[in-house]
């Protein structure tokens, strides 16, 4: 069976950036299951695993564009210290939950801490970044009714 919409794939995969520095990796782990066609992952992984079959393996390079994203510089703001009174231990790396104006929560990262500001970036970490995967399938199958209506697969139903 080949990598296809609504399959149920289960990958191994190294993600580099530019440097050659290792970002992320299933290495160790159980390789990591997703649903072909359904956004699972990033728009430029999913695009160069179509077709593939189990045992195979790419490499691919992603641009910013098909992966999180360019970096807008509106995410980026140097805000109060006292806005984040409450908060101990600030430091650089750390995640904060912030809401929009219509209430809606989302992440932003602490990028910078000065005496009286702080710099946050509601981008993510890896936009504007070219990511460089190296992939191998280990499993695909048909994913389940369940799956499928509920867009992610389910822990337990994978086939080995």
């Amino acid at each position: 069976m080949t990598v296809k919409k609504d399959a149920v794939v289960e990958m191994h995969y190294t993600l580099k950036n530019d440097a050659g520095e290792v970002i992320d990796s299933s290495k160790g782990k159980e390789p990591m299951p997703f649903i072909q066609g359904h956004g699972n992952i990033i728009p430029g992984l999913e695009k160069a695993l179509e077709g593939l079959k189990i045992g195979e393996s790419c490499e691919v390079s992603v641009a910013p564009e098909d992966a999180y994203g360019t970096i807008h510089e509106e995410g980026i703001q140097e805000i109060p210290m006292e806005a984040l009174q409450g908060i101990d231990n600030l430091e650089v790396g750390m995640e904060l939950q912030s809401q929009d104006e219509q209430g809606n929560p989302f992440v932003v990262h602490v990028e910078k801490i000065n005496e009286k500001t702080i710099t946050i970036n509601a981008n993510h970490p890896l936009a504007g970044e070219t990511l460089h995967f190296n992939v191998s399938i280990e499993n695909v199958r048909e994913a389940t009714k369940d799956e499928l209506e509920h867009g992610h697969v389910h822990s337990g139903s994978c086939s080995h």
